[in-house]
């Protein structure tokens, strides 16, 4: 399955208050986390959806395995 492609600028737009989405990307990768009852209203503790969390995540108490549970629906496109 082809994933398609999206721009910085759509990531941002699905923040969780532009769109009803609420999109995060790690690793290239867009997973939506709309259902997910730790990212309501668009933010996990000092993190915000619509955006490229890579740099981020680096000092966060968990490792990648939490992504793995997350619907992947998209591609960052990379500048």
């Amino acid at each position: 399955m082809e994933l398609t492609i999206y721009s910085l600028a759509q990531l941002a737009l699905r923040n969780g208050q532009d769109k009803p989405e609420v999109w995060i990307a790690y690793n290239g990768l867009i997973y939506d986390v709309t259902h997910s009852r730790l990212w309501r209203k668009g933010t996990h503790y000092e993190h915000w959806a619509g955006q490229d969390l890579t740099d981020e995540l680096k000092d966060a108490p968990h490792t990648d395995y939490v992504f793995e549970k997350l619907n992947v629906i998209g591609r960052l496109k990379m500048d």
